[in-house]
C-alpha cells in the first residue's frame, strides 16, 4: 500500500551521482532540488557506500543497488553519470 502512495507523490528531491575518475574521491553527489538536510543525509550515505569504490570494482554493483533502494525509499529521483557512453538501441 505504501508503494502506491509513493507512486502518486511528487519526488522529494533529485540527486545526480557523478564519477570523477580513477583518483579518489571517485564520486560527487549533486542535487537539483529537495530539502537540504535530507539531501545532505542522502549524500553522506551515498559517499559512505561509494567513497573508495570505482565503477569497475565488483563491490560497486552491490553498493549501487543499495544506493538505488535508498533513493526509492526516500522518493528521490536518481541519475548516474559514470562517464560512459549510453548504450544505443
Amino acid at each position: 500500500m505504501s508503494d502506491l502512495a509513493t507512486q502518486n507523490e511528487p519526488p522529494r528531491g533529485h540527486a545526480r551521482i557523478v564519477y570523477l575518475g580513477p583518483v579518489s574521491p571517485h564520486w560527487e553527489v549533486q542535487s537539483d532540488f529537495g530539502d537540504r538536510a535530507m539531501m545532505d543525509a542522502f549524500r553522506d550515505r551515498v559517499m559512505a557506500r561509494l567513497q573508495l569504490v570505482p565503477p569497475h570494482d565488483p563491490q560497486f554493483r552491490r553498493n549501487r543497488e543499495r544506493v538505488v533502494r535508498d533513493a526509492e525509499r526516500e522518493n528521490f529521483l536518481l541519475d548516474w553519470d559514470l562517464g560512459l557512453p549510453e548504450d544505443e538501441g
